[in-house]
């Protein structure tokens, strides 16, 4: 049954909240076990960039949907995306980790894709940029948001990523929803659409930037002693809730991108996992100074607690 996109928006209105809804100086920020604090600031950090990754996903693809609801929309999520990674400065400063007005840096891999988005994702089609952006938000922002949920006891960052996975399940399901309109479209469009996505240099550069990202998190997340099984389910749920679906399974960069999460989480792949593991070592030796500028769509960021 196709969801009603206009009830959605009403639904997203609805259940807006700001900063300052939250008591950021309520107790609990002592509870944070002495071993993980070391750990998170860095997680976090790279935590708040991917928000805004998915936040400049919403803002291209605001500008090629179809309907002015969808519009309407993807213009809630880019502010939802800015305001996730607000709260999560706002936890930083919270716990002591950030000086004074510190905007703390991604890793390098994050800083790459974040790169390539505010160059080339305006020229992206929806059919490419609708499939990825659904894939980053469950692997990575639902498996490392689903990290700190569990492992961190502070009651107000329990309330703030509560309403962050409220958001983020609308999100995912408009996400998949989209991928239906987009998979009834006839075979002529769906494939001009993937063909001419490809011929693009740009699409290269993007996938050089992105593959290495989903290997660089899953070290991330071992290193903070997590079980990798973690951000592999999270992606594997990607495939099972398309698999579901006729017409997203009729998306040839849906196929592809499912088709990846195949590879990541099969870490008996060697041929996929040796060149890539190689390709994060290699990145991590670009000098951070060379590939780092704060993009265009990040004057925002702030963890005042303003509405």
């Amino acid at each position: 049954m196709a969801m009603d996109l206009d009830l959605m928006l009403d639904k997203i209105k609805d259940k807006q909240w700001a900063l300052a809804d939250i008591d950021w100086d309520a107790p609990g920020a002592e509870l944070i076990d002495p071993d993980l604090y070391a750990k998170l600031k860095p997680f976090l950090a790279d935590l708040m960039w991917i928000e805004n990754v998915g936040a400049r996903g919403f803002a291209a693809m605001a500008k090629k949907a179809p309907t002015p609801t969808l519009t309407s929309i993807y213009e809630h999520f880019h502010a939802e995306e800015q305001k996730h990674a607000n709260a999560e400065l706002a936890l930083m400063r919270r716990w002591g980790m950030l000086d004074d007005d510190e905007i703390p840096s991604p890793n390098i891999n994050v800083q790459l894709v974040i790169n390539w988005l505010d160059r080339y994702s305006d020229g992206m089609s929806l059919s490419f940029l609708g499939t990825v952006i659904p894939m980053l938000e469950v692997a990575l922002d639902g498996a490392l948001i689903k990290f700190i949920t569990d492992e961190v006891k502070d009651p107000v960052a329990q309330e703030v990523f509560k309403r962050i996975n409220s958001d983020e399940s609308r999100h995912l399901a408009v996400d998949f929803e989209v991928m239906d309109i987009l998979g009834h479209a006839d075979f002529r469009k769906r494939t001009i659409d993937f063909v001419g996505g490809w011929v693009k240099p740009s699409l290269l550069i993007g996938t050089l930037s992105y593959v290495p990202l989903l290997n660089k998190m899953r070290d991330n997340i071992v290193a903070m002693g997590v079980d990798e099984e973690k951000l592999y389910g999270a992606m594997r749920r990607y495939r099972s809730v398309g698999q579901r679906n006729d017409y997203v399974r009729r998306l040839p960069m849906y196929r592809l991108v499912a088709a990846h999460g195949g590879w990541v989480v099969n870490r008996s792949n060697r041929a996929y996992h040796v060149p890539v593991d190689a390709l994060v070592k290699v990145t991590g030796l670009i000098p951070f100074p060379m590939v780092h500028r704060k993009p265009t769509w990040s004057q925002e960021l702030t963890y005042e607690p303003t509405a």
